[in-house]
């Protein structure tokens, strides 16, 4: 950041860089940092020259490299500590002497993976053993990793406490009140309430859909032809442990597209080769294109759209993607965003009422709108059937909805109701009406509240 800031007014520029252009460059920036150490991990994990040549071409041409990877996801920095951890375990067992650098990098590397993501130790459970007999013949490496590992810990609690106290803190705050970010997270996955708010899935979800939905045929490779190897242990081990959770996403799955697809060989057969090749080149076209561009594909620009809007002050999100709200470009300061997720539509109706301004002429006439002081948004998908009724605006709940703005190239596949629509139904909802749109919601007041709104 302090490198595009030294960029940004080294060409002319004035004033503070757009947000849309840090987007961007941290899109650039992913994609560099994974293209370089994620091939770097692989080639040192992979001794076979022929099959370090075929890992990386399966890993560089998967969609999930390409889309997942290149986003600021937690997942994305978990892929690239996990893959570096078993470089760093590997280093240190295939040494025959004390690695206490190595295993001071991987007890810093290692901390900083569970303060990333609590999932990440899943993927260590089984390539950790290997260190148990290798520590135990050289203790200066095991207190080599033990204290690298509790001064990063230190480091990051005293980073998140400074973070997320509303004053200056003091040893005391670090003593008395630390914030444990790994503790809380854990805590509140483990409560079914908060799991429920997000999706619960049965616990086959990520054998059965999500991982065929990241590999496609590189699945079947999986269950015909694997090559056993520490990398495809990591990824097992990470995918029972995670199935057993009732909140499961594809995208908690990223860390095993790199090591099930450099733990795999193609069919011996020439013909079942050639068609294999065929299925994955049009697989990952069309799943780049649907992750790559649609899926949740307006919620940035829904964001810009918010950011222009002189009269917003508040934005309610329903159905998409937790919305980033530093897009907003300094507009969060006076624009308050509210992400209720899934909830039930009689109440979000009620929580509408509550933050919808009074309707006055000037909101029915082109951008009249613009010039209240007050305006409160809905962003939501076009695929939310449910609305349909309240958009036509008859009077229900007092409330008045004006459509401002749509983007179509918006797919909401969290919204996929395949037990209660039926498959041709759901397909013909959320495909059929791909978009998202935002309305202004007013509401019908008595002329006193239309004055003092």
């Amino acid at each position: 950041m302090l490198l595009l800031r030294w960029l940004w007014i080294g060409n002319g520029n004035d004033g503070e860089i757009p947000p849309i252009a840090v987007f961007w460059t941290l899109r650039v920036l992913m994609f560099v940092v994974g293209f370089v150490l994620e091939d770097w991990a692989i080639y040192e994990l992979i001794r076979s020259h022929r099959h370090r040549r075929l890992a990386v071409l399966l890993v560089a041409s998967s969609y999930v490299t390409w889309t997942y990877q290149t986003h600021t996801f937690s997942n994305s920095i978990e892929s690239l500590v996990v893959a570096w951890c078993l470089v760093l375990i590997e280093r240190i067992v295939g040494s025959p002497e004390s690695t206490v650098l190595a295993s001071t990098v991987l007890g810093v590397v290692a901390v900083f993976g569970v303060f990333n993501r609590i999932t990440f130790p899943a993927f260590l459970l089984i390539p950790g053993l290997r260190l148990l007999p290798y520590y135990f013949k050289n203790p200066l490496s095991f207190l080599a990793i033990v204290a690298a590992g509790l001064f990063t810990t230190g480091l990051a609690i005293a980073l998140d406490t400074a973070f997320y106290t509303p004053h200056s803190i003091t040893w005391s705050d670090l003593i008395y009140s630390p914030v444990l970010t790994p503790l809380n997270n854990l805590i509140y996955n483990l409560d079914p309430e908060n799991l429920a708010k997000h999706g619960l899935h049965p616990w086959y979800q990520h054998i059965l859909v999500n991982l065929p939905q990241l590999l496609g045929p590189g699945a079947l490779l999986l269950f015909t032809r694997p090559q056993l190897s520490l990398r495809l242990y990591s990824a097992i081990s990470g995918i029972v442990v995670l199935s057993i959770s009732k909140h499961q996403e594809a995208r908690f799955l990223l860390p095993t597209v790199p090591l099930i697809l450099s733990s795999v060989r193609l069919p011996k057969n020439e013909k079942l080769a050639r068609a294999w090749t065929v299925s994955w080149i049009i697989f990952n076209f069309i799943f780049g294109a649907l992750m790559g561009t649609y899926h949740q594909g307006g919620v940035i620009p829904a964001q810009v759209f918010l950011s222009k809007q002189p009269d917003a002050t508040q934005a309610v999100w329903w159905k998409t993607y937790s919305p980033p709200i530093w897009l907003l470009n300094g507009k969060n300061e006076v624009l308050t965003t509210k992400d209720v997720m899934g909830l039930e539509g009689n109440k979000l109706l009620a929580q509408l009422g509550d933050l919808a301004t009074c309707d006055a002429p000037s909101d029915r006439r082109n951008t009249e709108y613009l010039k209240e002081k007050n305006g409160t948004y809905l962003v939501a998908p076009l695929s939310a059937t449910w609305l349909d009724g309240y958009l036509e605006n008859k009077g229900h709940d007092g409330l008045r909805f004006r459509e401002v703005w749509t983007y179509r190239k918006h797919l909401n596949l969290d919204d996929l109701d395949f037990g209660d629509d039926g498959v041709w139904n759901t397909l013909e909802r959320v495909v059929g009406r791909r978009g998202l749109g935002i309305w202004r919601v007013t509401r019908t007041c008595d002329k006193k509240a239309r004055r003092r709104s």
